[in-house]
């Protein structure tokens, strides 16, 4: 499991895209608060974090002319599994999203996918 860095959400070719969707649908359902080492810092954050990165991805796959469920863009949706959220407090817009998102955590997704193959620019 891995969130890439924000700056490379438009870069990743489509089958990464994806994957980070699906990572991001899992994230915010049964697998919110489970420990993994590549994204335990997500948790340190409000959920509505998480989301604000997921709707990222989402609007990236829009652009590509992919159609992520529209569910998704409810901040309060956990998924089919999960039972949604009856508030959440909003929080506005940072950048980076995650302030863990910083030059040393881009050249190590930089480098993560180079080691896959995929060299970005």
């Amino acid at each position: 499991m891995r969130l890439w860095h924000e700056d490379l959400i438009s870069k990743l070719p489509y089958q990464q895209l994806l994957g980070q969707h699906r990572e991001c649908c899992a994230l915010r359902g049964n697998g919110w608060k489970k420990k993994h080492a590549t994204v335990n810092y997500v948790f340190q954050h409000p959920f509505y974090k998480l989301y604000q990165y997921h709707k990222k991805v989402m609007e990236e796959m829009k652009l590509r002319g992919y159609q992520p469920d529209n569910i998704w863009m409810n901040p309060l949706y956990r998924g089919k599994q999960c039972a949604s959220l009856q508030s959440i407090q909003e929080f506005s817009q940072t950048y980076p999203i995650y302030p863990e998102h910083n030059q040393h955590y881009k050249l190590e997704c930089l480098n993560n996918l180079k080691e896959k193959g995929i060299v970005i620019k």
